[in-house]
């Protein structure tokens, strides 16, 4: 289901709960959401649309990934750059790695480890922040 995106920071700044099995609909509501706002967003994090779990939807060129309890492992190559979020006006800078290792579950809850580069990995970065209630 489209979902409205969350705008107040004091809600988007709560660290998530660790996502369970019952969460498998709020990774249904992020692809849908995700989906609606493909033409400004490239992923969501579930408190985007009110949902205060590990939660994190990234599109990975035609696809859409949902991760739950996503952890990043590793990370090298750091840079700086601007960030906008559909939750906030404007872009704000931020640092970022262009290489990430994460740790997430995927829609089975099976533990998968992956490693992620650029563009892809700065969205995966930026969703986890979401997860740790940190904004750009």
């Amino acid at each position: 289901m489209i979902k409205n995106v969350v705008h107040d920071p004091a809600a988007l700044t709560q660290p998530a709960a660790p996502a369970t099995k019952q969460d498998l609909a709020v990774a249904t509501d992020l692809l849908d959401t995700l989906k609606a706002n493909a033409d400004r967003c490239v992923g969501m994090g579930a408190n985007m649309i009110g949902s205060n779990k590990a939660v994190i939807v990234v599109q990975m060129g035609p696809f859409a990934i949902p991760m739950f309890n996503p952890k990043i492992t590793k990370k090298a190559g750091a840079y700086q750059t601007q960030e906008g979020c559909l939750s906030l006006a404007g872009e704000r800078p931020t640092t970022r790695y262009h290489q990430i290792t994460v740790q997430f579950q995927d829609r089975q809850f099976n533990w998968q480890t992956q490693a992620f580069t650029d563009f892809t990995a700065q969205i995966i970065q930026h969703e986890i922040d979401h997860c740790h209630g940190i904004l750009i």
